[in-house]
């Protein structure tokens, strides 16, 4: 029987673990939270969960090398601490994180190694790039070329559960979610290339009318231009990845950041209050009534503007004590969010995704293609979120360890043989995207 190791049981953990399981495979679930992996496992004879605190890198390597294949589940930051005892260890991984330059940088070993080293196998990466190809190489099979590309992808809750004015919960990693809002953003447009720094990538979101949702707003997903040599389209204009949110997100969020709500910068926060923090964020007082007030003027927004409510909502004008010394900002503003943000055990979520093409073919037609998935779950079976992250690594490992993938190194799933039996077996697990073929270019985004 193979062996498989689970690295962390978090909120997306679950689906990869019912899956093995129900292939008959033994699957070792090590974490912090044993009670959650036992939860998990569900008292199948081949699920073991064990207590395993992912420092103790001394403990990780006798597990991996006790195994066949190691999936780490875990923040990015410990990927490259597995990978290198699955390099020593010569036993396979998959991640579904984005691959790192660090971890790049272990393909030399992990070919010596004689293993894989699958990453981005989830959904934000990873069922955008195989959906994305699928279609890429429909259109070059017809020997066209793809002149416009825009990829967005969004983890919301259902429209009837988006009742904060967020009109967000967290259905993954929260901490992620909010640190996400710090980076930079760089794409294509019309063969003009558009940075972002972070203080402006909410300041301009365009909207999309998505079917059974509503009208959803886009922000920019960070690095866009490395897709045009990933995907193999070095003819695109218009190269732009992009993050799905509800109306209200980007405006808040752009509001918190020119507060300084969400930065990292450590401050000594002794004796504080969340009123106390946003003040720092405003600079020298002005003779205003109201906080509330203060604020909307530093933005110069109306006091009664969706960002300043939500604000208040959120708890950021009250006056009560945040029990802070040392800290940030972020993790301040990302506690309070986690507090009020989470979604009931019936609340249903959603993943929302469409691929928009426009491309061109010799005898000078044009045509928009377009792909859309819409997928629901609740936490009390499993969410969209973890469905969609965690079916792609399981059918990766599957496929690894019945050698239907036998390629060694550090590798993303842009190769047919991995994303077209990925794609075929998510279909089977009712994860499709909607194909559409030969729409009229007035159904191509104009942002």
């Amino acid at each position: 029987m193979k062996k498989i190791l689970i690295l962390g049981a978090g909120l997306v953990a679950k689906p990869i673990i019912q899956y093995l399981l129900s292939k008959g495979y033994q699957v070792t679930v090590a974490s912090n939270t044993p009670d959650r992996s036992d939860e998990m496992i569900a008292g199948h004879i081949h699920g073991i969960s064990l207590f395993w605190d992912a420092n103790d890198e001394e403990s990780l390597g006798r597990m991996i090398a006790e195994h066949d294949i190691a999936v780490s589940m875990l923040p990015y930051l410990f990927h490259m601490i597995v990978a290198r005892q699955c390099v020593a260890y010569k036993k396979d991984m998959v991640t579904t994180s984005y691959v790192k330059p660090e971890m790049r940088a272990l393909d030399a070993d992990a070919k010596r190694a004689g293993i894989i080293i699958l990453n981005e196998m989830g959904l934000d990466p990873g069922i955008d790039h195989m959906s994305a190809l699928r279609i890429i190489d429909k259109v070059h099979e017809r020997e066209g070329a793809i002149l416009e590309f825009y990829s967005l992808c969004g983890a919301l809750p259902a429209p009837e559960a988006a009742d904060n004015p967020f009109r967000y919960k967290f259905s993954w990693s929260p901490k992620g979610v909010v640190l996400a809002g710090n980076s930079d953003a760089v794409y294509l447009k019309h063969g003009k290339i558009v940075e972002l720094p972070t203080r402006d990538l909410f300041k301009n979101p365009f909207r999309v009318d998505f079917p059974a949702v509503g009208v959803l707003e886009v922000y920019p997903n960070r690095d866009s231009l490395a897709y045009q040599e990933i995907y193999g389209i070095p003819e695109a204009q218009t190269m732009f990845r992009g993050t799905f949110r509800y109306q209200g997100w980007c405006e808040t969020l752009d509001a918190l950041k020119q507060l300084n709500l969400i930065t990292q910068e450590k401050t000594d926060m002794t004796g504080m209050s969340y009123a106390d923090l946003v003040k720092m964020g405003l600079g020298p007082p002005v003779s205003t009534t109201t906080l509330r007030n203060q604020v909307a003027k530093f933005l110069g927004i109306a006091e009664k503007a969706h960002a300043i409510n939500a604000m208040e909502w959120l708890g950021l004008f009250e006056n009560a004590p945040m029990h802070r010394t040392m800290d940030s900002a972020f993790e301040v503003t990302s506690d309070l969010m986690i507090g009020r943000m989470c979604p009931g055990p019936d609340e249903r979520d959603m993943v929302v995704m469409q691929h928009t093409f426009l491309a061109a073919f010799s005898d000078g037609r044009k045509e928009v293609i377009r792909s859309r998935m819409l997928d629901f779950g609740t936490l009390a079976t499993n969410t969209s979120i973890a469905r969609t992250v965690a079916l792609p690594a399981a059918i990766g490992v599957e496929m690894i360890l019945d050698g239907s993938i036998n390629i060694k190194g550090v590798h993303i799933p842009v190769i047919p043989d991995i994303y077209n039996p990925v794609l075929d077996q998510l279909e089977k697990l009712g994860i499709k995207m909607d194909e559409e073929y030969g729409l009229p270019l007035t159904e191509m985004i104009n942002n």
